[in-house]
């Protein structure tokens, strides 16, 4: 196995993964912690697997930039996705990122975030009564992505006949955030951003003629900005409202979907769950960290930095990846096994320091809410076939669940 485990971190190469990475990447994360935890990768960049590593270079803004105009122009090229993700709050450095992360947080106060709990229940009542008429549902689409889709298009105030588009531009954004991309990803992409700016060039003209109740409605008061009179420009608007759905979305989506895939195939925890409901807030952390929804984040060195004996120069690409620190046994004892009650649980899902998840308040209600009520309507449900993964490397779900709840 040591040899094994040897190879895999000697061969490890992000842009050429073999189809078994995608069903599991977790032996491959334990053999880089074990074997190569500052890795060299074949481009020139470096894939960093421990959690005190990880930790070292979310909280060194100074060392670390989250600027990324210098790796993603090879990448896109003067496109939109390149205006996009250099434009969006997490791809920023201070003092733009925190300029904007504070006119969002004001939008996504512990206040407005309680007053949106009996909507979110509402909503999933309602979703709970369709699957208990169909019988055979998909997790995915009948369930876990509806609910973030509903939040933030209540947030930004989309009207409902509006939002059938979103996901998919979302997922096509996203996509191109992979590794590696083909030329038809770059193009699904490209245009997904394109179409959503000119929707939102819409939807924000007719806000500033009409504007909303800025405790509850974001875009509202993200136009407005803050008292100071610091506003967003309008390329920031935009980008940022696009970004506000991504981050909102998939994340999401992919926590409730692990997070009720993970249950089903550990019953004892399944059943603990069931049991204690007031469990729900630690389960949702351990859901966090066994399956995080992120799996990779992504900084550039401004000055020399030394990790694990590693030197890295001035200007090196470095990948964070939060599914092996997440799993590292020097931070986290049982690793591998999913604990409901586990605690403390200082896992990285949303990662730390100044660019920890803004909208990570929300994203814990909505994963509660779901599971938790998912479970107490559907506690004997079981998956009816393989459950279908996304096939993506950076953010880790799945596509389809196929289930029955009757």
């Amino acid at each position: 196995m040591a040899l094994d485990a040897r190879e895999l971190a000697d061969t490890f190469d992000l842009e050429k993964l073999p189809g078994e990475f995608y069903a599991n990447p977790y032996p491959t994360y334990r053999a880089l912690r074990e074997h190569a935890p500052v890795k060299r990768l074949p481009n020139g960049s470096y894939f960093l697997t421990r959690y005190d590593d990880l930790v070292a270079a979310y909280k060194n803004t100074r060392a670390f930039s989250s600027d990324k105009k210098k790796e993603f122009s090879p990448k896109y090229g003067d496109s939109l996705l390149y205006e996009h993700h250099t434009t969006s709050l997490v791809f920023n450095d201070p003092p733009a990122h925190t300029r904007v992360r504070r006119l969002i947080m004001g939008a996504l106060s512990p206040r407005a975030i309680a007053g949106m709990e009996p909507d979110l229940i509402a909503l999933v009542d309602r979703l709970l009564d369709g699957l208990a008429a169909k019988g055979n549902v998909d997790l995915i689409d009948d369930f876990a992505a509806a609910i973030p889709i509903e939040v933030i298009g209540n947030l930004l105030d989309v009207p409902q006949d509006e939002r059938e588009p979103l996901r998919d531009w979302s997922l096509a954004i996203l996509g191109a955030l992979e590794p590696v991309i083909s030329a038809e990803a770059f193009a699904r992409g490209n245009k997904a951003v394109g179409d959503f700016l000119a929707y939102l060039e819409i939807l924000v003209a007719q806000r500033r003629a009409r504007p909303g109740n800025p405790d509850r409605d974001v875009l509202t008061r993200l136009i407005q900005g803050e008292d100071n009179g610091e506003r967003l420009t309008e390329k920031e608007l935009l980008h940022n409202c696009i970004f506000l759905l991504n981050a909102g979305h998939e994340t999401t989506t992919n926590l409730i979907g692990n997070g009720l895939v993970a249950l089903s195939h550990h019953t004892g925890e399944k059943a603990r769950l069931i049991g204690d409901p007031a469990l729900i807030k630690t389960a949702v952390e351990e859901m966090l960290r066994f399956e995080s929804s992120n799996q990779l984040g992504n900084r550039m060195t401004v000055e020399p930095f030394e990790l694990g004996g590693v030197a890295l120069p001035a200007g090196t690409p470095v990948t964070l990846c939060i599914g092996a620190a997440n799993r590292d046994p020097a931070q986290f004892s049982d690793p591998e096994r999913l604990d409901v009650g586990r605690t403390p649980n200082r896992h990285l899902a949303f990662g730390t320091g100044a660019h920890q998840c803004a909208g990570m308040a929300l994203a814990r209600l909505e994963g509660a809410v779901a599971i938790s009520r998912f479970l107490a309507r559907f506690p004997d449900y079981a998956l009816s076939a393989e459950p279908v993964r996304g096939g993506r490397v950076r953010f880790r779900g799945f596509l389809n669940v196929p289930c029955k709840v009757g």
